[in-house]
């Protein structure tokens, strides 16, 4: 089946899309005869997103994570890279395998646990029915994005809870497939104080493609921000890339990007 994909935008682009005013940029708002069962999409999409995270559960890929400190005129003053592979083991358990990894050289800055964990769960954003009541999610209207007709949300957390990563942002919902293709928001919530200093985080936008006909799964993430630490400001870019996802059991890869030759199999 041929792949249903978003064309990925330059992040000042995304920007525009991202208001905290009250309304998503571009939205159209539907007149109450024409308005969605907004209630019937939330539910349907959040049960599909739940689908999805159990498929995605049971893939192998490769993640890049690059990391770098900036000056305001973009110069690049520090990096860190981490490349890894997430494999199952023969017996079916699935782990991380660090594959290169050189020292950092940020500036200023560290990747701390949260940043990690954030990675993992807060930038591939998935919202699934059983994480729906920690969420406020409120339907901004409809737009085009690309080729795909959308629903958009914005989302935040009800409450923040001691120890807990939530999603702050917009989210687009693909309204033929009805699972996120698109968001964009930060994580929340920032740390100020306490034993660990300042921890923040910048804006971030994450693109999902379709790679089996099925579920929309992530494969691009970026950011470029300035955080203010009350010792100054930082700029920092970010992109995270997932590639060559590949079914646990299955013979065949699905690879974005330039093509590569596949392995031969083992002996």
């Amino acid at each position: 089946m041929a792949h249903r994909r978003l064309f990925r935008h330059t992040l000042a682009g995304a920007a525009l899309l991202f208001l905290w005013t009250g309304h998503a940029h571009g939205a159209q708002n539907s007149p109450a005869a024409d308005r969605p069962d907004v209630e019937a999409i939330i539910r349907r999409f959040a049960e599909k997103e739940r689908e999805f995270k159990a498929a995605r559960a049971n893939y192998s890929y490769h993640q890049v994570v690059k990391v770098q400190t900036l000056t305001e005129d973009g110069d690049v003053t520090g990096t860190y890279q981490m490349e890894s592979d997430i494999i199952f083991t023969p017996a079916g358990g699935r782990i991380e395998r660090v594959t290169y990894a050189p020292l950092s050289t940020l500036k200023g800055i560290s990747l701390s646990p949260e940043d990690e964990r954030d990675l993992r769960s807060v930038q591939p954003f998935v919202l699934t029915v059983d994480d729906m009541h920690k969420y406020n999610i409120e339907y901004m209207g409809r737009q085009k994005v690309d080729e795909l007709d959308t629903y958009v949300f914005m989302v935040g957390p009800k409450r923040i809870e001691k120890g807990e990563r939530y999603f702050q942002g917009q989210i687009w919902v693909d309204d033929r497939d009805l699972q996120i293709v698109k968001t964009y928001g930060k994580a929340v919530p920032d740390i100020r104080g306490g034993k660990n200093g300042e921890n923040l985080f910048p804006r971030f936008e994450t693109y999902r493609e379709q790679i089996d006909g099925k579920y929309w799964f992530p494969t691009w993430t970026g950011a470029d921000d300035t955080l203010y630490f009350s010792s100054g400001s930082q700029r920092i870019r970010m992109i995270v890339r997932y590639e060559n996802y590949k079914q646990f059991g299955s013979e065949i890869n699905i690879t974005f990007g330039d093509e590569v030759p596949s392995e031969p199999p083992s002996q």
